[in-house]
């Protein structure tokens, strides 16, 4: 039988990304599996002088925000009693991060929300979660962020545990998958 023990969960912080959430939740009962929440800063090439600039702007005090306390306030509340979970900041382009802290962590699922950007704003922002389940190297479970989620959101109706479960039984996980 399969088994998870490491489970990561990516967040932007948008509610759609919380929709992975009870599907996190519910495999880390089952299996007393861990949950690694991720928050990943995205980096991008700043020129020589942009520190001087933002901080004549004001932007420092965005620069200078801890984005661990930022996630302790994002999740606090959202993750039931008796799951066990850890907090992950990184920094850097957000699937590659994803990828690479699930490597580091010796992740073994990733729960994903997928936005479902289309058109121009899937090629202008592509999808992180398109780039995680193609360069993954452990199963993924997409959800879908236009899901509407239970009454409540800590726990799956038996309806999707029962799906989950035949998802499992009959899904082999191979490196080609």
């Amino acid at each position: 039988m399969i088994r998870f023990k490491r489970i990561l969960c990516p967040t932007d912080y948008s509610e759609a990304s919380t929709q992975a959430f009870p599907y996190a939740f519910d495999l880390a009962r089952r299996f007393n599996a861990e949950i690694y929440f991720v928050h990943v800063i995205d980096s991008f090439p700043l020129a020589p002088d942009f520190t001087l600039e933002a901080k004549s702007l004001g932007f420092a005090s965005d620069l200078a925000a801890d984005p661990e306390q930022d996630l302790d306030r994002f999740l606090s509340g959202r993750v039931p009693d008796g799951v066990k979970f850890h907090k992950i900041v990184g920094l850097g382009q957000a699937a590659e991060e994803i990828l690479r802290i699930a490597e580091e962590n010796k992740i073994q699922l990733i729960v994903i929300t997928t936005h479902g950007r289309t058109g121009w704003r899937h090629m202008v922002f592509g999808s992180v979660a398109e780039h995680v389940v193609r360069k993954a190297n452990v199963p993924v479970l997409t959800v879908s962020g236009k899901n509407e989620l239970p009454e409540a959101e800590t726990e799956l109706s038996d309806s999707h545990a029962q799906r989950l479960g035949r998802i499992y039984e009959n899904r082999r996980y191979s490196r080609s998958s």
